[in-house]
């Protein structure tokens, strides 16, 4: 079967400065992929570059066996939370049915019965039809990023890629977020970055560490030496219920 995303060999540059080094990665239909990293470390340049938002400086990209520019018409995006401007005059069900601009055709572009209709089934999903016809200045944290994920979703997306989705949310949303997550993995493949390796490997498939460079194993378990790789630091195991991870007393800053 074709990956949903196969990255091979990709180097970005900017600037003059190496922000990504010969990065492979190869994400499979149905997987549940997470790139995990500290900030600065190139995750979000990989997302831009595998949807053909930036151009790698070398190496190759594919989306279900296309250029990314053919294929992310068949993938979702969540960008990270910071970038929306919550305070914008417009309601839940306008913010989510603006998901399907690019499905629009024809000199007057409005949309159709089956755009609405799709919005709603996906507000339904999500639990979000109750407050459809709220500002979304008006919405917990929680329930903004429900908001932006189903702006994605209505395209009906095959890949669905996310940029930090829980960074700026409670712990009790993040669980519900991550439970979404896990329903919607029955229907499509899913690839996210984070810099939070609490909660990550329980819930996906396979996770990869970025710094500049990846290192993974291609399982879900987040090993010491992934670890220790990636932040350039020692790192101890804690479990309080859910395992996670801290950084040891080192000399030296995290990152590149």
């Amino acid at each position: 079967m074709i990956p949903a995303v196969d990255v091979k060999e990709v180097s970005y540059r900017q600037n003059g400065n190496l922000i990504l080094d010969q990065v492979s990665l190869s994400v499979h239909q149905g997987d549940m992929y997470a790139i995990i990293g500290p900030n600065g470390g190139g995750k979000t340049t990989l997302l831009k570059i595998i949807l053909g938002l930036l151009p790698a400086t070398r190496g190759e990209v594919r989306i279900f066996g296309n250029p990314p520019e053919i294929g992310r018409c068949q993938a979702g995006y969540v960008p990270q939370f910071r970038t929306f401007d919550f305070r914008y005059p417009i309601t839940v069900r306008e913010m989510v049915l603006s998901g399907r601009l690019s499905h629009l055709h024809g000199a007057t572009r409005r949309y159709r019965t089956e755009d609405r209709k799709v919005t709603d089934e996906v507000l339904d999903q999500l639990d979000l039809a109750r407050f459809s016809e709220r500002s979304l200045l008006n919405l917990s944290g929680g329930e903004q990023q429900r908001v932006i994920l189903a702006r994605a979703l209505v395209g009906r997306p095959r890949l669905l890629v996310l940029d930090e989705p829980t960074v700026y949310v409670d712990t009790p949303s993040e669980v519900q977020f991550f439970d979404i997550l896990q329903d919607l993995k029955r229907s499509m493949t899913i690839l996210l970055v984070s810099h939070d390796i609490g909660v990550i490997s329980t819930h996906v498939t396979k996770v990869a560490c970025l710094n500049q460079t990846l290192h993974t194993h291609d399982t879900n378990e987040i090993t010491e030496d992934m670890i220790a790789a990636t932040y350039h630091c020692p790192v101890d195991l804690i479990a309080h219920g859910l395992p996670h991870r801290v950084l040891k007393e080192h000399q030296g800053r995290v990152g590149p």
